[in-house]
Formats: C-alpha cells, sequence, structure tokens
C-alpha cells in the first residue's frame, strides 16, 4: 500500500485492523480516522512535501545550535550558505 500508492486501500486494512486483537493497532487506526481524506491523499498522490520538510528541519537544527549565543545577522548567513 505504501510502495505502490494504493490508498485506495486503507479502509480495507483499517477494518483488519479493528477486527485483530492488538490494542496498539487500534490506537494507530484510531488517529487515522481523525484524518483519513489526508492520510489517503498522502497513500495515493505523487506529490510530497519531505524535501521542503528536510529543510524546516535544517533550519531549526541551526536556530537551536546557535540559540542566544551570537546576533540575527550570523544566525542569517548561517542559513543561507547551508
Amino acid at each position: 500500500m505504501l510502495t505502490d500508492r494504493q490508498g485506495e486501500r486503507l479502509p480495507a486494512w483499517l477494518d483488519g485492523v479493528r477486527q485483530d486483537d492488538l490494542p496498539s493497532l487500534h490506537t494507530l487506526a484510531a488517529g487515522i480516522d481523525r484524518d483519513i481524506d489526508a492520510v489517503t491523499a498522502g497513500l495515493t498522490l505523487p506529490w510530497s512535501s519531505g524535501s521542503v520538510e528536510g529543510h524546516v528541519n535544517l533550519i531549526k537544527m541551526l536556530k537551536r545550535q546557535m540559540f542566544d549565543r551570537v546576533e540575527f545577522t550570523l544566525l542569517r548567513k548561517r542559513v543561507l550558505l547551508a
């Protein structure tokens, strides 16, 4: 379902999880049910925000490393050069 982008199989998988005796997977299924449309789109559509999330993660890491040590101008320079 994940590698072949078959999001249409998600409801059947969720039903199977609910019928099994695995409480931790029941919690996962309940979380997926809260935003089923977004999860189905993520499993179906070819677009990904992975590269954007990577850049955001890098900027947050740089900000944490330099917190309360230098001025904003140096932080800005380091983010632009990263």
